[in-house]
């Protein structure tokens, strides 16, 4: 017995079922402007009833593809995550796809990612890489829009998403200062230049401004280490065994606060731990990491909701800033004695 093959729907299809045009139909599938609710739902019932998809080469020929590309320099970084949920979630109802595209360690490959991207011929790329210079990015811009998120580059080819990092390590130095801390040590990236924008060269430099501001020495309380809690654990118990006196730890990021955490755990060490983002783990009770709220999921949609209006013809550059707010848990305390 021959099975026999269905062909696949075509957009005649969907505009015959939805009972509209086709072109109707293609301003759906484009995302544009004035397209009212009740037709987008007869169209998109339609795509569901006849399992309609687009071919990509073909969107590629009109010049669009549906998809769009997110570039994440560390898969492990929970914060990340949030983020991409709230990207997902401002693309449901939308013809919109994600392509995520990890990047290793280091400008050049994070370059790579998100070329790689572009050779794909996504409609526009989310930019998670601190590491990527500006001029770099802005030759991307020039074949299709681009988001940078997480540092706040003020340029006119592109757009950009972040917190407030300068109201945030305020906030977090200015708790740790007032429960009387004054050996604070910052655990920090290798590449977190205090004179640029990369958000961990500006926690650094805060970090930096607080401690002269209180008087307090901070030169051999800049602790390197690389990304992951793994390598924050070790350079932070290398430090304790070498023995450091300081008496808190703000890490730049929660993974890295997570690492310092279990590193000041096996060597019983009455030390006080930041961290920054609040990523989920950092709210469970046997964690209860102080940090500093960022809200993930609203700036990954924000990001998308940018894009989709640069390809629906917005031209002006956006640069958004987005409030933090520090939240207090267990983990900092009063120096002891």
């Amino acid at each position: 017995m021959t099975l026999q093959r269905h062909r696949p729907a075509t957009i005649e299809d969907v505009a015959r079922l939805a009972g509209v045009s086709r072109a109707a139909v293609s301003k759906v599938l484009r995302n544009a402007y004035g397209v009212s609710d009740s037709m987008r739902e007869r169209v998109n019932a339609a795509m569901t009833e006849l399992e309609y998809r687009p071919r990509i080469a073909a969107r590629a020929m009109r010049g669009r593809t549906f998809t769009i590309g997110i570039e994440l320099p560390d898969l492990g970084n929970q914060f990340f995550t949030r983020m991409v949920h709230g990207a997902v979630g401002a693309l449901a109802g939308t013809p919109y796809q994600l392509i995520i595209a990890p990047a290793e360690e280091g400008s050049r490959e994070g370059r790579r990612a998100i070329e790689a991207l572009i050779d794909r011929q996504v409609d526009g790329v989310i930019a998670v890489s601190p590491r990527v210079d500006q001029p770099a990015l802005e030759r991307i811009a020039a074949s299709a829009p681009v988001v940078m998120f997480g540092r706040l580059d003020r340029s006119e080819r592109y757009d950009a998403v972040a917190g407030d990092d300068v109201a945030g390590t305020a906030a977090i130095m200015g708790h740790l200062l007032g429960l009387g801390h004054e050996r604070i040590a910052h655990l920090t990236l290798p590449e977190s230049d205090p004179t640029g924008t990369l958000p961990h060269g500006v926690r650094l430099r805060e970090y930096d401004r607080a401690m002269e501001r209180a008087g307090l020495a901070a030169d051999d309380l800049v602790w390197r280490t690389d990304e992951g809690q793994d390598a924050a654990y070790r350079a932070v118990r290398a430090a304790i065994e070498a023995g450091s006196t300081a008496t808190a730890v703000f890490a730049a990021h929660d993974e890295l606060a997570i690492g310092a955490l279990r590193a000041i755990a096996e060597v019983g060490a009455d030390i006080s731990v930041a961290g920054y983002d609040d990523v989920r783990i950092a709210s469970h009770p046997s964690v209860g990491l102080t940090t500093v709220h960022q809200p993930g999921e609203r700036m990954g949609a924000r990001a998308v909701e940018l894009l989709l209006e640069r390809l629906a013809g917005r031209t002006e550059p956006v640069h958004e800033v987005f409030e933090t707010e520090l939240v207090v848990r267990t983990t900092t305390r009063p120096p002891a004695g």
